[in-house]
This record gives C-alpha cells, structure tokens and sequence, in this order.
C-alpha cells in the first residue's frame, strides 16, 4: 500500500514524532471499546462511570467494575501494535504516546514516554490519602479495601466529571505543539478534551497520520494519509517499511 511506504518514510525522517492512540489498538487485545455495538456503554449506563455516583454508590459502581471491566482488563496482554510502538520508541523513531486507554498496555509493552490521559486502572487509591495499590494485589470478586483504613478504594482513572491527570495533559499538550508528525491510531476523535491534541497538533502544522479500519473525527477534517486497516497489521506493514527504506 502506497500509503504505508509514505507514512514510513515521512516518520522516519521526522525530528519528533509523537503518537496519539484510542480504544481501537486495545481491541485485538480483547478489551472492548466502550462506544459502538460491542462497546462498554452498549451494557451498562454511563452514570456508572460518573464521580458523584461513584462516590455516592461505591459499592454498586464497583459490582460493575469487578463483573464487566477488571475482569477483562487484568488478561489482556499487549499485542503486537503496542509492542512494535514500543520498539519504534527504543529506535527513537517515535519520542512519546498519547493515549486515551486506561488498560496499561503501552507501559506493559515496554514504553518509556507514556502520557495516559485518562489514567490507568492498575492503579487504585485510597480516598482518605492512606496509600496507593496495584490492582494486582486484588482478585476483583468484591471491592477492594484500604488495608489502613478499610474503605473502598477508587481506581486511578479518570471518571466524567473529573479532571485529566495534570501532568499527563502537559506532557501531551508539548508534544502536540512540537511534534512534526502525529500518528492517529483508533480513535474516533469526538471524545474531548483528549480528541483536541490530534487538532493541536495540525495547528502546529504536523502531519498528521491516521490508522483506523472506520472513518473518525479525525478523517476529513485534520488527517493527511489514512491507513484505513486495524492496528496491528497496519503497524506490522509500518515497521516492516520503515527498517527498509
């Protein structure tokens, strides 16, 4: 395909490179999206994921999160486009990732520079400030504890209503304002304010390159060259042309 050749050789000659991805490179993970037929919001309501009722009915929100997300979340395992990120990293081919997943398969895959927007569900915390803990300490069939305090402890991603990580959103913001190219991978660009980088970035006049098997948000509005295939065979393509140009 045309478009891999181009794409490769325009990432491999550019001086920072920064990648933006959504649910759609977590699909072949078995982690499902959470828009869409097969999506999260498809089974359960989104109030689910609302702070206020979060901390108003804990212990309902997280029947949900121990049934039909941890259970998930905890068996996926980083598939090949995560791991060729990771590799395309350690080559200095690309500098950072964005990401809107909260599943940590970027950091799992062996990525460096990781800004989760959104948080990640690996981690929990204590509401009463006692302590943090990994969600590997924790077999998900009732809600964890704070072993000081002995409440319910809420996990460390971002819930409508809350604010992005601070030091997550600076990290993508520089990158989107110095980046030369971004590359757009799974997202359907309408989740905001995370959706406004990609945007940011073609402000500044990056390139933008976009891998999605549907069109997006992003698509006729911002992207440049559209790789219209799945994560995985598409990044399998990409890193194949990049180490032979």
């Amino acid at each position: 395909m045309k478009e891999i050749v181009r794409a490769a050789n325009i990432l491999k000659s550019s001086k920072y490179a920064a990648v933006f991805t959504g649910a759609g490179i977590s699909v072949e993970s078995g982690i499902p999206p959470f828009r869409g037929a097969n999506g999260v919001w498809s089974k359960y309501e989104e109030k689910l994921f609302e702070l206020n009722y979060f901390l108003e009915h804990t212990r309902q929100a997280w029947q949900m999160l121990c049934d039909g997300f941890y259970e998930t979340t905890l068996k996926a395992k980083p598939n090949a486009a995560h791991i060729i990120l990771a590799r395309l990293e350690a080559l200095g081919i690309i500098k950072c990732v964005i990401t809107q997943n909260i599943d940590n398969l970027h950091t799992a895959a062996g990525g460096k520079t990781v800004y989760e927007l959104h948080g990640n569900a690996f981690r929990l915390y204590c509401l009463n400030g006692c302590a943090s803990y990994s969600a590997n300490s924790f077999d998900f069939k009732s809600p964890p504890i704070c072993e000081y305090c002995k409440s319910i402890l809420k996990p460390d991603f971002v819930f409508f209503g809350e604010n992005l990580p601070p030091k997550a959103f600076e990290g993508a913001q520089r990158a989107s304002e110095i980046c030369d190219v971004m590359l757009v991978i799974g997202s359907t660009g309408t989740v905001y304010p995370a959706a406004s980088f990609p945007r940011l970035a073609k402000q500044n006049q990056a390139i933008i390159i976009e891998i999605n098997p549907e069109i997006s948000a992003f698509t006729n509005s911002i992207t440049d060259i559209f790789i219209p295939m799945k994560a995985v065979a598409a990044l399998e393509s990409l890193e194949t042309a990049i180490l032979s140009c």
